[in-house]
């Protein structure tokens, strides 16, 4: 071979070097689907799914480097979540994350082969999304809202911010296992705090606003949210007829009570998505999901408003205010 042509194929080869070793180097791009069934306004939603993101990005994880993460939002309508996870499904994702129970049951229908991991469900095996908390078994596993003798924890706060109350409304949803359960747990605390409860079932938004002002014909009353999805799209909406209709409101989550709530206990739900980007990490680098335990939350917060609380006409005992991790002013 020539010497002017050697360098030329020489020259020419160099130059493709860079691109070589780049195309090397790069990482190869997973995908990771998220569905929330809620409105990305709803209280909390965006501090959540900012959680997620921090804690998965400290795990190695970039957006646009070496992963793509798609994001929908149910609104509230259950057709639209069926919609929304349909065309998850169909981007075929290395992993999905569902949020709430109404996320997981849809998820679970849609997919029987794609990696889930669902965050704040409750009672995920009385619901058969698991079959167990330890051995998940199938393609799912996921992290707890809370262990069902929380939920007696709700109306026991309620007579103590609100003495004078004697009955309550529970707002759950009657389509799934867990508002049932929750609602019996509420029930056979009540007599010992010398409360009555009846449900009201939530369906759609102008007759949840129907049955409260309903129910607060009837003096000395109180509300209890319990947790389901119909009542996180609607919360807006239930904290303002709770302050119209002057009706002390018990809710699962800070963010409520940060909005204009009156009182909440419940799990960290950001601290939650947190760990669930830990568990999206493991899935990635080759671990299954029936291999991994639902965890259950290792704490419950306390917060309270005081500005509602005044508004309502209400004296927050000290003791109450002295266990509170947050009080709003």
């Amino acid at each position: 071979m020539r010497r002017r042509q050697f360098i030329a194929l020489f020259g020419g080869v160099a130059a493709t070097w860079p691109l070589a070793a780049g195309a090397q180097q790069r990482e190869p791009l997973r995908r990771v689907a998220m569905l929330e069934p809620i409105a990305k306004d709803t209280p909390g939603a965006q501090e959540r799914y900012t959680a997620f993101l921090e804690a998965f990005e400290q795990l190695g994880w970039t957006p646009g480097r070496n992963v793509r993460i798609e994001v929908r939002w149910g609104e509230g309508d259950e057709a639209a979540t069926r919609k929304r996870a349909a065309e998850l499904v169909a981007l075929a994702p290395d992993v999905l994350v569902a949020g709430g129970s109404a996320g997981a049951e849809v998820m679970l229908k849609a997919t029987h082969t794609i990696p889930i991991v669902f965050v704040i469900v409750t009672d995920p095996v009385g619901s058969g999304f698991v079959e167990s908390l330890s051995q998940p078994g199938a393609n799912a596993t996921r992290f707890m809202m809370f262990e069902y003798n929380l939920c007696g924890k709700w109306l026991e706060l309620l007579k103590e911010i609100a003495p004078s109350v004697t009955h309550a409304a529970v707002l759950r949803d009657p389509t799934f296992v867990h508002g049932i359960g929750q609602f019996a747990v509420i029930q056979s605390v009540a007599p010992s705090v010398g409360i009555e409860v009846s449900p009201i079932d939530l369906r759609e938004p102008n007759q949840i606003e129907r049955a409260i002002a309903t129910f607060a014909r009837r003096p000395n009353g109180g509300i209890i949210q319990v947790a389901s999805g119909i009542g996180a799209a609607n919360v807006n909406l239930i904290i303002a007829a709770a302050a119209r209709y002057n009706l002390p409101a018990v809710y699962i989550q800070r963010p409520f009570v940060a909005v204009g709530g009156l009182i909440s206990y419940g799990a960290n739900f950001a601290d939650q998505y947190r760990r669930a980007a830990g568990y999206v990490d493991r899935i990635l680098r080759g671990e299954k999901p029936a291999d991994l335990p639902v965890q259950a939350p290792s704490k419950y917060e306390l917060a309270i408003n005081l500005k509602t609380a005044k508004a309502l006409g209400l004296s927050v005992p000290q003791s109450l205010l002295a266990r509170a991790d947050e009080v709003i002013e």
